[in-house]
């Protein structure tokens, strides 16, 4: 438990951080079922190709839609999205302060802002569409109250792919995630029958199970639907199979690591369920010294289980193809793969692998199944309530947010990967970090 967030939000604290101008960490409107996406209506603004669609979207998603902006101060918005994909000079761009600068400051707690734009190979100007990072970057920057921004590029043809990832954007799964530039390309997209549990009958594997964000990706994807099959070492398997059964999924004690749990995996699921649609490479671990003082066997463990063995499992996995169509390959990440950190050349080496996978593979499965991943920045765990307290603190002040985020936002990401209807969203690596002010 954060003691200075529980602090910061009484009556006490809130006057003692405005008058110091101390980090000021709003408690985030997380997803909660049968509750609405938004607190209030979406303005949604622009003039170019997606703003029909978008508006279709939005409406199927039950958010009430407005086109124009009344009078300063009388309007308090859910969410504000500004369809910039016809900007193709960058005399336009100030289009993009016409539309926002009025209405920021009527943008309420929690707040989503949404940046769409024409993915810049594509674009007429990939000036200006390019331009549009630094914009929304900064935006989510300046936003308070747990507030976030995003960017999503979207190609030509690819309007029909949007609608997982605006419902997940525009709602409280997407709590902790901030600044990013998401990309969409045109898919055959699979609409589920129920958006609250769209991966019904569906089969999900999820590596590094027993706890921490694990189990919360497990409990997530159980929620959506899946039958998840939980994935850990024998030394984990008491753990392991509570959260099997909490989930109503089933558990498989496996060390990742050993010369023969490809094939093990592989077997497992086409024999138990006939195959994988979710394949979610969680296991990982930390072995953290300065390169200087840093042993073989730590790199050597670090780097297995945490990158050699997901490249041994994918392989076999295409190879028996027991991924069906329309799967999904989910890699974590890190910060660390992006930014790097002390005395984790190891780990950060590995995370930035998963992101090299997400590169190769994802341009390799393209059009049967898509591969993409996360990237944590500090997440509330048991590991990280083992790190000394002011560490501990300025991980959880080093982002927009000014705080820590939760296993579930790392699992809800992950779970708007895994949809159905995301086919189109492929080869992208999203921070879960509040948008971290590590990395970009």
């Amino acid at each position: 438990m954060d003691r200075y967030q529980s602090f910061a939000n009484t009556g006490v604290g809130r006057f003692v951080v405005g008058r110091l101008g101390l980090p000021d960490p709003r408690p985030l409107r997380r997803h909660s079922p049968g509750s609405p996406p938004l607190d209030g209506p979406v303005l949604l603004g622009g003039g170019g190709r997606l703003v029909d669609p978008v508006r279709t979207v939005l409406k199927s998603a039950g958010l009430d839609v407005v086109a124009e902006a009344g009078p300063p101060g009388t309007d308090r918005y859910g969410a504000l999205v500004f369809d910039a994909s016809g900007i193709d000079s960058v005399e336009r761009l100030r289009e993009l302060f016409e539309f926002f600068q009025p209405v920021i400051r009527s943008l309420g707690p929690c707040g989503r802002v949404v940046v769409l734009g024409t993915t810049p190979g594509h674009a007429g100007s990939r000036v200006a569409q390019r331009a549009l990072e630094g914009f929304t970057r900064s935006v989510g920057k300046e936003l308070r109250r747990g507030a976030t921004a995003q960017l999503v590029y979207v190609a030509p043809g690819a309007e029909d792919a949007l609608e997982s990832t605006l419902r997940f954007l525009l709602s409280g799964r997407s709590a902790y995630v901030s600044g990013q530039v998401i990309r969409v390309d045109p898919a055959e997209v699979e609409v589920p029958g129920d958006w609250e549990r769209p991966l019904a009958g569906k089969v999900a594997l999820v590596t590094g199970a027993a706890r921490g964000i694990g189990a919360a990706i497990a409990e997530v994807l159980a929620r959506d639907g899946a039958h998840v099959v939980c994935l850990d070492v024998p030394a984990q398997g008491d753990e392991l199979s509570a959260v099997a059964n909490r989930v109503g999924g089933s558990a498989l004690q496996l060390d990742v690591t050993a010369a023969d749990a490809p094939r093990r995996i592989v077997e497992h699921l086409v024999q138990r369920h006939g195959g994988v649609d979710v394949v979610v490479h969680n296991a990982g671990i930390t072995r953290d010294r300065t390169l200087g003082k840093m042993d073989a066997g730590r790199w050597d463990a670090v780097v297995e289980v945490n990158l050699a063995s997901q490249e041994r499992v994918n392989r076999e996995l295409l190879a028996a193809d027991a991924l069906r169509p329309n799967g999904r390959v989910v890699g974590v990440s890190s910060i660390a793969g992006i930014a790097g950190n002390v005395g984790q050349t190891n780990y950060a080496t590995t995370k930035a692998g998963v992101i090299g996978m997400v590169d190769s593979l994802s341009a390799e499965v393209a059009g049967r199944a898509t591969v993409n991943a996360v990237a944590p920045g500090f997440i509330e765990t048991k590991m990280t309530a083992a790190v000394p307290l002011l560490i501990r603190q300025a991980g959880r002040f080093m982002n927009s947010m000014s705080q820590g985020g939760l296993p579930v936002d790392v699992a809800e990401a992950i779970a708007w990967f895994a949809h159905p209807a995301s086919a189109g969203v492929n080869g992208n690596v999203v921070r879960v970090c509040g948008q971290s002010l590590l990395g970009a």
